[in-house]
Formats: C-alpha cells, sequence, structure tokens
C-alpha cells in the first residue's frame, strides 16, 4: 500500500471542476459495498461535469467529464480502486482537452483509507 491516504469520495462528497461546475456520477456504482447505504464509487465510474463556465478567448471549453488515476497501491473493491479525496484526478472538455484536477470536498470525515 502506498504512503498516501484520504477520505473515500462518498455521495456526501462535494466534487466540481476547477471552474465551479459540478461534478456527478453518471453511472451507479456496482459495488456491493457501502457507506451509509449507498454504494462506494471506483475508479471505473464514470463522472460528468454540468455547469462549467470555462472559456478560452470568448470561446465555451467546459469540462464535462472527469477522469480518475488512483495510485497502484489504492485500496480495491472487486479489484478495482476506490476514489479517495486525495486520488490523482483530471477534469476534461469535450474533446478531451484536460482542466486541471477536481475540487473534491469530502462531506464526510471519520472513514479513512490508507
Amino acid at each position: 500500500m502506498s504512503g498516501n491516504s484520504g477520505n473515500l469520495v462518498s455521495h456526501t462528497a462535494v466534487i466540481s471542476c476547477p471552474h465551479g461546475g459540478r461534478v456527478r456520477a453518471a453511472s451507479v456504482p456496482s459495488s456491493g459495498v457501502r457507506l451509509d447505504g449507498q454504494p462506494v464509487p471506483t475508479a471505473d465510474d464514470v463522472f460528468t461535469v454540468v455547469g462549467c463556465p470555462h472559456t478560452v478567448d470568448r470561446v465555451p471549453l467546459p469540462c464535462t467529464t472527469v477522469r480518475w488515476t488512483p495510485d497502484r497501491g489504492a485500496v480495491l473493491i472487486d479489484g478495482v480502486p476506490v476514489l479517495l479525496d486525495a486520488s490523482s484526478a483530471q477534469c476534461f472538455s469535450a474533446g478531451l482537452v484536460p482542466q486541471g484536477p477536481p475540487v473534491v470536498s469530502a462531506a464526510r470525515q471519520g472513514v479513512m483509507c490508507g
């Protein structure tokens, strides 16, 4: 296991793109592991961004998706890394232009992995 640790990204976490757009799980997490009755999201789940106001030279270039890249030594559910607020991630535009990392505010503290 790596030296990185953090809070689980659960259904109570507030996630936004670096420009303030809201990040939402587009797929329902499929793991059987639950936190407060809700499935725990993993790196295999799809996350979309809505309401990103980002522009370049007055041309809209909003964030549309988030891709997570957890550490190799991450905690696994069914062989897939769980998402921690310290997990590496990148927001992308529809043209797959990197836009910066998402901002994760874990609303629930006390569940630590690592």
